[in-house]
């Protein structure tokens, strides 16, 4: 025999439990009571023990005993029922309420009897709160053996505390059978899959202006979240334009892009345009990033052309692809509460003396904010060498219109991206670099993008107020 529990146990709302779920906040008082004669002890939930006492707060007597074998039953305790039980896992604990603490009781994952005895609990009722420095008030065993479930039974009532618990259970219609039990749990994991769903769909049609978008421009990759924020119906009017209009928009946007970064007077540029337009391979130093970059760091007739950073329209916050972003990135924890005994966050049937069952607040702290805003880290534009060939920039927030960037390093990747294999892909990265490029003046790009398509929403009726 074990004694994994011996001494004094604290108690509040008259409750504590055993608990072997640590992924179950548990039952309800009606549910874990369901079906049942004995309301002392209730085990109508898989894996879950309830343990009703008289004293409603305060330290009683409590021992768990784990045996081999059926005791016999000592006569000198006042009310006794017995139930059966099995641990749903390997982690089983006689738990106080709302997990203020927890003994571990080591119980196989078997079937057991449990039997639940109890002295003094019409006292304790009566008593309701004990101090430290009082006597006590009621005590209770319980114990448990290898066996066979069987149903539930009332081997001695004495108190009128247990009789008003046992009339309690028996007005409880039965619990679910496994089945049911099965059952409710598809039902509920289908509702929550259909919803998340939902919320995901919902959330890409905000994304992607109220449609959402087909195969081919979820899988594109490149810079399609860019080009969305200013403008996604422009991405379904490309998408919806086939191959040949694709690739046009393309070499349209690289050679818009060249032009208002002043580079077309450039032969090598004005060369890559060309092979662009006859549907030939890039020539150098096109070919090569490294080599483009480096070209362009020393080319001295390159123009120094700057512009104000391209902003996206603002869009009601529902919609807003940023705070999307950032509850993504910084999302915090929930809350949680520590100890097997999770806290209830459900309410709870009330006891049969009218007492409300514990619901104990979880713990932790309210989950912060830390978007930043208008963050911005650059690195700067590629120098003489070989050795710094990129061109990389990360904005966190949105963009600070009144900062400068330089047109031609924005240039040169609109014509790379118009020589990409995939049609889309060519455009939509291509049209993203020539917004970059063209920066605050960036409407009259679009506006022109739009003339290659023949899916331009029509514009808003004007409203009239008499």
């Amino acid at each position: 025999m074990r004694r994994p529990v011996e001494g004094e146990v604290h108690v509040h709302y008259g409750q504590i439990y055993v608990e072997s779920d640590s992924d179950d906040h548990g039952p309800g008082l009606a549910e874990a009571f369901a079906g049942q004669r004995a309301g002392l002890c209730g085990a109508a939930t898989p894996g879950f023990l309830w343990l009703n006492t008289g004293l409603h707060t305060g330290d009683v007597g409590f021992t768990v005993e784990v045996r081999d074998q059926a005791p016999p039953l000592d006569p000198a305790w006042e009310d006794v029922v017995e139930v059966s039980f099995r641990p749903a896992s390997a982690q089983s604990a006689l738990v106080q309420w709302a997990g203020e603490d927890s003994w571990d009781l080591d119980l196989e994952e078997t079937d057991h009897r449990v039997r639940y005895c109890a002295s003094g609990m019409d006292r304790a009722s009566e008593t309701d709160t004990r101090s430290a420095d009082e006597p006590q008030l009621d005590r209770y065993l319980l114990q448990f053996w290898p066996a066979p479930p069987e149903p539930d039974r009332v081997l001695k009532e004495t108190s009128r505390t247990a009789a008003c618990w046992h009339r309690y259970a028996r007005t409880l219609p039965p619990p679910p059978t496994p089945a049911e039990r099965a059952e409710t749990a598809r039902r509920e994991r289908l509702a929550r899959e259909t919803e998340e769903r939902e919320q995901r769909l919902a959330h890409e049609r905000r994304q992607w202006g109220g449609r959402l978008p087909s195969d081919a421009l979820r899988t594109v990759g490149g810079n399609v979240s860019g080009l969305r924020d200013f403008d996604p119906a422009l991405l379904h009017a490309i998408d919806a334009a086939g191959p040949a209009t694709q690739r046009a928009v393309a070499r349209f946007a690289a050679r818009r892009a060249c032009e208002a970064a002043g580079l077309t007077a450039l032969d090598w540029v004005a060369h890559a345009l060309t092979a662009l337009a006859e549907d030939r391979p890039l020539p150098p130093p096109f070919d090569d990033d490294a080599s483009m970059w480096h070209v362009l760091a020393s080319d001295p007739d390159v123009p120094d052309r700057t512009v104000g950073r391209a902003v996206p329209p603002e869009r009601p916050p529902s919609e807003s692809a940023d705070s999307a972003l950032m509850s993504g990135l910084f999302q915090t924890a929930a809350p949680f509460v520590v100890g097997p005994a999770a806290a209830f966050e459900e309410p709870h049937d009330p006891s049969p003396s009218g007492e409300e069952p514990h619901d104990a607040s979880p713990s932790g702290e309210e989950p912060q904010d830390p978007s930043p805003s208008g963050e911005e880290w650059q690195v700067p534009p590629p120098s003489d060498s070989a050795l710094s060939p990129l061109v990389a920039m990360l904005t966190i927030g949105r963009p600070d219109p009144s900062l400068r960037i330089s047109q031609p390093h924005m240039a040169l990747p609109a014509v790379t991206a118009a020589a990409d294999p995939d049609p889309l892909r060519a455009a939509l990265d291509a049209v993203y670099a020539a917004v970059v490029t063209y920066g605050e003046d960036h409407p009259a790009l679009l506006a022109e993008v739009w003339s290659f398509c023949e899916e331009r929403p029509a514009p808003p009726v004007p409203r009239f107020t008499p």
